[in-house]
């Protein structure tokens, strides 16, 4: 009789399962009561449309300005890529590569090109290549160290040719806006804005001579921006971008451009004489 008792009475496994069983029978009655609702809730809202466009009567003057400029200035800007020969080791053939990039300008309808002589400096061989995307063979006229600037020739026809206009330095002013047409990088045809933050700055040339009358100017000038045009707010030619005062090489704030007036003077020289 006493054996039967203990068979008979629930065993403390049984009686923990009976409230889970319970809680977890409740639990599914109140998902299966709320769930539909909940679900209903957030699924109800309507699709999100694209944001209406702001009405806007169109571009500021200032802006037109500055793109008119653009437009009419960047085909007078060339990208300039010099070249050096160099004997393939295992073919032992000669073969020409790149070995640096800077800007340009056309300076006339003969086919002239004007920039730094630095960017050209050790080069057997230069190629221009136009606003269009066309290059050129280019020929090396003459230089001037001493001025760091280069005059090439290349064949290209006349109707090809957008001679860049020519203003001046000596009536420059201190906080006159100034715009650099270029190819920093190798980013073809970049415009920068900026003012003439000082003048009549001194830098040291190439050759070692200090070039007196040089344009400070806050429009940033990067590698790939040396000899490419300093331009006013006209599109006119006001000096040739030509030196970077950083620590990293590239721009901080400050950069320097050669003045027109003694471009104007040196250019000419070197296509007269050579």
């Amino acid at each position: 009789m006493e054996a039967y008792r203990r068979s008979s009475s629930p065993s403390p496994v049984a009686l923990l399962i009976l409230p889970v069983i319970l809680l977890g029978v409740a639990l599914g009655i109140l998902v299966w009561h709320f769930a539909p609702k909940f679900l209903s809730r957030t699924s109800s809202h309507a699709p999100v449309a694209m944001r209406p466009v702001t009405v806007s009567p169109g571009m500021y003057e200032n802006e037109k300005t500055l793109i008119d400029l653009y437009k009419r200035t960047k085909p007078s800007v060339v990208n300039i890529t010099s070249m050096r020969v160099q004997r393939d080791l295992r073919t032992r053939n000669l073969q020409r590569i790149p070995q640096g990039m800077g800007s340009g300008f056309v300076w006339d309808k003969d086919g002239h090109i004007v920039t730094n002589y630095h960017v050209i400096e050790g080069a057997s061989a230069a190629v221009v290549t136009m606003d269009d995307g066309s290059k050129w063979q280019a020929s090396l006229v003459g230089a001037s160290r001493d001025w760091d600037l280069a005059v090439l020739k290349i064949d290209a026809p006349a109707d090809k040719l957008q001679p860049i206009d020519i203003g001046e330095s000596n009536e420059l002013q201190v906080g006159q806006s100034a715009y650099a047409i270029g190819n920093p990088f190798g980013l073809d045809q970049s415009l920068a804005q900026g003012v003439i933050s000082a003048l009549n700055r001194e830098m040291e040339s190439k050759a070692g001579v200090t070039i007196p009358g040089v344009i400070q100017t806050t429009a940033p000038i990067n590698p790939g921006n040396s000899g490419g045009p300093l331009l006013d707010s006209r599109g006119r030619l006001i000096g040739v971008n030509t030196a970077i005062l950083s620590p990293s090489g590239a721009w901080a704030g400050i950069g320097f451009a050669l003045p027109v007036d003694k471009v104007n003077e040196v250019v000419t020289r070197i296509i007269n004489q050579g």
